[in-house]
């Protein structure tokens, strides 16, 4: 069974548990071809509740008229559980919207349920990096190959652009996911997810490794990525729902509106 097949069999059991409030909002950056500026990274859907969910805008460039076409009356009143089960359907769009339904979803019911959900301690996914480690980088986090390197660890960055390879000639940076299973650590990038790569990245990643994904989408209850062997889900909850969306449709630092956050597979208990 697919990731998001699993995502939309833990919301169906959430839907039927708890009552979700309606949409109150959503935001849509402008579309930009050749990919998005770091402040249109996202799209928010906010409900009733103020609970928020965040997605990617990942969107090849000939989806453009299809986004530009999207209207807030398709949104605000429905219910957010069937956008939600659309995740998985091969349009990129509704992918999109749909991970942003599935975390507003969660972080509704987290509210509701004054569910524990830790505080990250760490910008890495609780690896604790240390001289000898061999890190695998899913996705580049140019922020924090210095501390990697700094630990006197190695890395290998995965990357499906290649165009960064020649953008930083100084970063060990491979389009080759099977550079993982020598890596005794791995750090993702929740846009896996979205993009479909994940579970073929886990495919690369030994059986004793450990597996940290994170990423501010990564909004949810980590179930479905415990199931599948990862250690750590590091994300982010929305503290102050209407800040955020105004922050966020202004480009600017979400600031204290958002909270990281840091599940652990061998602390968390799960409520579905």
């Amino acid at each position: 069974m697919s990731l998001k097949n699993e995502f939309k069999i833990m919301v169906t059991e959430l839907s039927k548990k708890f009552t979700l409030p309606l949409i109150s909002n959503i935001f849509f950056p402008p579309f930009h071809k050749g990919g998005q500026p770091k402040d249109t990274h996202f799209m928010a859907l906010r409900l009733e509740s103020g609970a928020v969910g965040i997605s990617f805008v990942l969107p090849p460039d000939e989806k453009i008229e299809q986004y530009n076409t999207l209207k807030l009356s398709d949104f605000i009143g429905k219910d957010p559980c069937g956008f939600a089960l659309e995740f998985g359907s091969e349009d990129p769009i509704k992918e999109m919207i749909s991970l942003a339904a599935v975390n507003a979803i969660c972080q509704h019911i987290m509210r509701e349920t004054n569910f524990t959900v830790e505080s990250a301690v760490d910008s890495l996914g609780l690896l604790s990096i240390s001289a000898g480690d061999r890190i695998g980088m899913v996705g580049l986090f140019s922020g924090l190959v210095e501390t990697i390197r700094n630990a006197d660890a190695e890395l290998v960055i995965v990357e499906k652009q290649e165009r960064l390879i020649k953008k930083y000639p100084n970063l060990p940076i491979t389009l080759d996911a099977t550079k993982l299973r020598a890596c005794n650590k791995i750090l993702c990038t929740s846009a896996t997810i979205l993009n479909n790569s994940l579970d073929e990245i886990l495919t690369h990643c030994s059986s004793d490794s450990f597996i940290s994904i994170i990423g501010p989408t990564a909004g949810y209850f980590p179930d479905p990525l415990f199931a599948r062997g990862v250690d750590v889900v590091g994300g982010r909850v929305v503290k102050n729902g209407s800040h955020f969306m105004r922050l966020l449709a202004e480009g600017k630092h979400w600031g204290n509106t958002t909270q990281k956050t840091c599940f652990q597979r061998k602390t968390y208990a799960s409520i579905i």
